[in-house]
């Protein structure tokens, strides 16, 4: 931008190319940064799944086991079935792996937005349409949290 000698300020020639420019680099470091997030996420919530899930069927294991194996076990044997009962119904309430695959996705979908981005800034001439398609990506990636299909 120029300040007119009457004191108006006049948008220099390149000023929308530079205006669009910084907004795509704007997008490019968002998906960027969402991408590690939801990378994190995923880790997170495998972990979760994990840490929820093993405790849950060794549980339900040993209280079989022991329920089975004498008539005096059978008070060990129900404490550990409920422990393998709340393991698996904290899991089921968490979705954690619904929650891992929805991060999965999201990742995969904010490094399309970012690589979409990268490529449109090595472009010398960028267009409006080009920031349009870019705002459809991330749209795509915003969505990729929700469901459990990815959308077409």
């Amino acid at each position: 931008m120029t300040i007119a000698p009457d004191g108006t300020t006049r948008s220099t020639p390149d000023e929308p190319a530079r205006r669009l420019r910084a907004e795509i680099t704007r997008l490019r470091e968002e998906a960027e940064r969402q991408r590690r997030l939801a990378h994190r996420r995923a880790e997170f919530w495998t972990k979760v799944d994990i840490a929820l899930g093993f405790p849950a069927a060794l549980l339900a294991a040993t209280a079989g086991a022991t329920g089975l194996a004498t008539a005096n076990a059978r008070v060990p044997a129900a404490l550990a079935a409920l422990a393998a009962a709340g393991f698996a119904a904290g899991a089921g309430f968490l979705r954690s792996d619904n929650r891992r695959r929805a991060n999965k996705r999201a990742r995969h979908a904010w490094a399309a937005t970012e690589g979409r981005a990268t490529v449109k800034l090595t472009q010398e001439h960028l267009t409006h349409e080009d920031l349009a398609e870019l705002l459809e990506y991330r749209q795509a990636a915003l969505v990729a949290y929700d469901g459990d299909e990815p959308s077409a």
